[in-house]
C-alpha cells in the first residue's frame, strides 16, 4: 500500500543546490515517487553556529516501503553523496530526515516518527507549510501551518533564489 511521506533535505557544504537536486533524483529513483517539492530556503545553522548556512527544502513522496526500509535507503544515499560521521548538528553535504510517514507514530532506537522537535524548527516547518499546510501532526494534533504560526525558533528561513534562475 502506498504511503505519503515528507522528507526534509538540507545541505551546507560544497554546491548546496546541486546536492539537493541530486538527493531528490536519487530519492525518486530508489525510495518512491517525488510528488511535491518546496522552494529552497536558506537558513542559519541549527545547534552548532560556527559553520556555513544551510539550504533546506521539504519533499513529499509516495512509497511502498516501510519506515525502516526507507531509512536504510536514505542512509545509503547520504553515504554515496559523501556524508561522513560528524558532530551532531554539524556541517554536512546532505542530510535527509523522515519528518512524517503517513500518520504513523514510531519511537524506536534508530527511528522516531514524527521527527522529534519539528515544531521547534522553522527551517523544516516553513518549506513543509508551503507544500502541506493542512497536514495534521499525528501526535500534536495541529496542522503544519498552526505549528509554524506558534514556532518560537529565532532562526529565520528565507526563500533562496537559485544561481541559475
Amino acid at each position: 500500500m502506498t504511503k505519503r511521506i515528507y522528507l526534509s533535505l538540507g545541505s551546507n557544504l560544497h554546491d548546496r543546490e546541486r546536492n539537493l537536486l541530486l538527493a531528490i533524483k536519487k530519492i525518486n529513483e530508489r525510495c518512491g515517487t517525488v510528488i511535491e517539492v518546496s522552494s529552497l530556503y536558506q537558513t542559519g545553522p541549527w545547534g552548532m553556529q560556527n559553520q556555513p548556512e544551510f539550504l533546506n527544502q521539504v519533499i513529499e513522496i509516495e512509497s511502498d516501503y516501510n519506515p525502516h526500509e526507507l531509512l536504510q535507503k536514505v542512509l545509503v544515499i547520504e553515504k554515496e553523496m559523501g556524508r561522513k560521521p560528524a558532530p551532531r548538528w554539524g556541517p554536512r553535504v546532505i542530510d535527509i530526515d523522515i519528518l512524517f510517514f503517513d500518520q504513523k507514530i514510531l519511537s524506536e532506537e534508530d527511528l522516531v516518527i514524527p521527527h522529534v522537535g519539528i515544531q521547534h524548527r522553522r527551517f523544516a516547518l516553513l518549506p513543509l507549510s508551503e507544500i502541506a499546510p493542512d497536514y495534521v501532526h499525528p501526535v500534536l494534533n495541529q496542522t503544519i501551518q498552526q505549528l509554524l504560526d506558534e514556532c518560537t525558533d529565532p532562526l529565520q528561513a528565507e526563500v533562496y533564489t537559485p544561481k541559475n534562475s
